[in-house]
């Protein structure tokens, strides 16, 4: 039996992939204490951006909003504000110094080609007010459906400051099992793992170096650990589906486990002396581990075990499970929290109020637009809508765990009512990319190997050489190393850049394949588009890219996309060298010829539109068509079905290029 064809040998349609009538595309928000680093916009971004592209012309631009900001509020901004000003390198406000990074980031997504259709700010202009009245709305609709608690746990003060430290004002190593972070803060680390204060270990002030004392505090905590078995039952909903990378299902799965406290096994003798002391708990010998394992039914068994055991000096960390996910702090520098029962005023934590800022952004986009007040329902609650969250491994706890709860708390609370203005939130699609190391290490701007700036890649490469080769890099498998030849001390100077030799596939074989295809024209047929339909077997392949490469974008396989590029783009290459090898005079032969490599190069166009947007439309210019050119509505049609008979292209100058190299490459080559 052949490919694509039934029993009896009839070919038959390879179901298409469906999608959303309306879509949101969501990026993470960067921290407004700095400018965007290659990880920002190479690791996260330009897929967010290249699939919101791609959602335009597939099911119309009107459809789909793609929202994106800076993240300002929380104590890493406050500390990177504080240092600046303190080491003389900033004068203004701490508000002020947001504004400055915040128009730093917006610019240089603007040079990347990335165009968010909003790029706001959680505590700048209308969408800082806009982002505060939905602050208060979601915490108020939780505590009021029963889903929050007041707990009070010990925070960090530093007695030498006389202050409280909060988020990045303390640093230690994360006391979770199998975590090697030397980055743990307050009450996560930097790979996103939570605990409480008090198990953080050896904690250091930032303020002063000293080490800080712990003082009881009060705030309000979302019921996480209550929502176990409806994660549960989700997690085995998205584990079928092809379209969720299996690093998401795989990391929340790891949190879906009873509470746990690993011991080491030099403390075993000192745990036997204590076990009876210990709240009711299950034993786990473990051979082949320095470590035994003992399990709990409720968290607040565990904690009281950690806190018994840490007394009696004996070492332990705690195991991933779902902890009671905190709302509020004590931060200044916050958005308001609601006063729920007459507590003194807190602020919400930059974490939760990132989760639904999203939904912030897209109010304050819609509003712009003069769309009704609760149209954002249309997109974050109907079932005809999809919201697509691009992240980064690191912040799936947040984004995998702790969003799909608290959605779940909305989705049942609107589900007893039966009212729709009651919540509704449909349950994200999360696009969770592997590290993006830079080279072969894992970089971090606080950490020892310093990320390059965005913007400072754009004085080596051009925004799509760049664009083409992180897209091609396949991050939704595997962590993968940017090796920029020009920041890498040990590139072989014989070998070529990497980031260049994937950009050839534009600056050389398709530029080759349009100027071929418009100087032809202008050559022989006054650079009129010849009145003829492409041949079958052109239509046949290029319906089969474009299928392709749909059923790869649905899933998000960017590097597969990529390769169906190559292999399309590359055999119209040969193709055109061998139809139009030397053409002296217009006849029937190049005329079709000349139909078919543009039906090549329109088809190749559409498909290259949403990663490199700046040289298609250049090359929608000189067809001289307007933007239908793009819409998937009409993708198998030809270009004279946009443009009438005896139609003329612009005229193209010679050495016109539709993607070229960067200049610095130019006078490599030249040396």
């Amino acid at each position: 039996m052949g490919k694509n064809k039934d029993n009896n040998g009839r070919p038959f349609e390879i179901p298409r992939p469906e999608f959303p009538k309306r879509a949101v595309v969501t990026g993470g928000m960067p921290y407004g204490n700095k400018e965007l680093h290659f990880g920002h916009v190479g690791g996260m971004f330009v897929f967010a951006d290249t699939f919101a592209r791609f959602l335009r012309d597939r099911i119309g631009a009107e459809n789909v909003i793609f929202v994106g900001g800076t993240d300002c509020y929380g104590s890493p901004i406050a500390e990177g504000w504080r240092k600046k000003v303190e080491a003389g390198e900033f004068e203004g406000t701490l508000e002020q110094f947001v504004q400055r990074n915040h128009d730093k980031q917006a610019q240089t997504l603007k040079d990347y080609g990335i165009e968010p259709n909003l790029f706001a700010a959680s505590g700048l202009g209308r969408s800082k007010e806009v982002h505060a009245d939905v602050t208060d709305r979601f915490i108020r609709s939780l505590y009021e459906k029963g889903q929050l608690e007041k707990i009070t746990t010990m925070q960090f003060f530093d007695d030498k400051a006389g202050v409280f430290l909060n988020g990045r004002q303390v640093v230690g190593k994360c006391p979770v099992e199998g975590c090697c972070s030397e980055k743990g803060y307050a009450d996560e680390c930097d790979l996103g793992h939570q605990y409480m204060p008090e198990n953080l270990i050896d904690p250091i002030s930032t303020l002063t170096g000293e080490k800080p004392s712990m003082k009881p505090v009060t705030n309000w905590y979302f019921k996480l650990g209550d929502y176990q078995e409806l994660m549960k039952q989700w997690v085995e909903e998205i584990k079928k589906r092809k379209d969720i990378r299996p690093v998401v299902w795989k990391t929340i799965d790891e949190f879906l486990k009873p509470p746990v406290i690993y011991i080491k096994r030099d403390f075993e003798e000192k745990y036997l002396a204590i076990k009876d002391t210990l709240p009711a708990h299950e034993y786990f010998e473990e051979p082949k581990k320095p470590s035994f394992t003992i399990q709990f039914e409720k968290l607040a068994d565990s904690d009281e075990a950690h806190r018994i055991l840490t007394n009696a000096g004996i070492r332990c960390r705690t195991g991933k499970t779902l902890v009671p996910f905190r709302l509020t702090g004590n931060i200044d520098w916050g958005v308001p929290a609601p006063v729920l029962e007459g507590e003194d005023p807190l602020t919400v934590w930059v974490w939760p109020e990132s989760l639904w800022a999203p939904i912030s952004f897209t109010e304050t986009y819609l509003e712009q637009q003069g769309r009704p007040a609760g149209e954002w329902r249309d997109y974050w609650c109907s079932k005809d809508a999809k919201v697509y969250q691009f992240i980064g491994q690191d912040n799936i706890y947040f984004y995998g765990i702790a969003e799909p709860a608290m959605w779940m708390a909305q989705q049942a609370a609107a589900e007893k009512t039966a009212d729709p203005a009651d919540g509704e939130l449909q349950m994200p699609t999360i696009i969770a990319n592997h590290h993006i190391l830079f080279l072969d290490k894992k970089a971090s701007s606080s950490g020892a190997v310093k990320p390059p700036m965005a913007d400072e890649l754009l004085s080596y490469y051009t925004p799509e050489q760049l664009r083409m080769h992180w897209l091609g890099l396949g991050l939704g498998q595997r962590s993968v190393s940017f090796m920029p030849k020009p920041l890498n001390p040990e590139a072989d100077p014989k070998e070529q850049d990497p980031v260049v030799k994937d950009g050839l596939l534009l600056s050389n074989v398709y530029n080759r394949m349009i100027r071929t295809a418009f100087y032809t024209t202008q050559k022989l047929y006054d650079g009129v588009l010849p009145d003829l339909a492409p041949e079958e077997k052109f239509l046949a392949e290029g319906k089969k890219a474009v299928l392709d490469y749909e059923r790869h974008m649905s899933k998000f396989a960017f590097h597969q996309c990529t390769y169906v590029l190559d292999s399309y783009i590359r055999n119209g290459s040969k193709y055109m060298a061998k139809a139009l090898a030397n053409p002296a005079e217009p006849n029937e032969e190049i005329a079709q010829a000349l139909a078919n490599l543009f039906y090549i190069i329109r088809i190749a166009g559409v498909l290259l539109h949403p990663m490199a947007p700046f040289g298609t439309e250049k090359l929608r210019e000189y067809l001289d068509v307007d933007e239908r050119i793009w819409s998937w509505d009409t993708i198998f049609e030809p270009v004279s079905y946009f443009t009438g008979s005896g139609h003329k292209l612009k005229f193209l100058p010679p050495r016109t290029d539709f993607f070229t190299r960067h200049e610095s490459q130019f006078a490599q080559a030249e040396e």
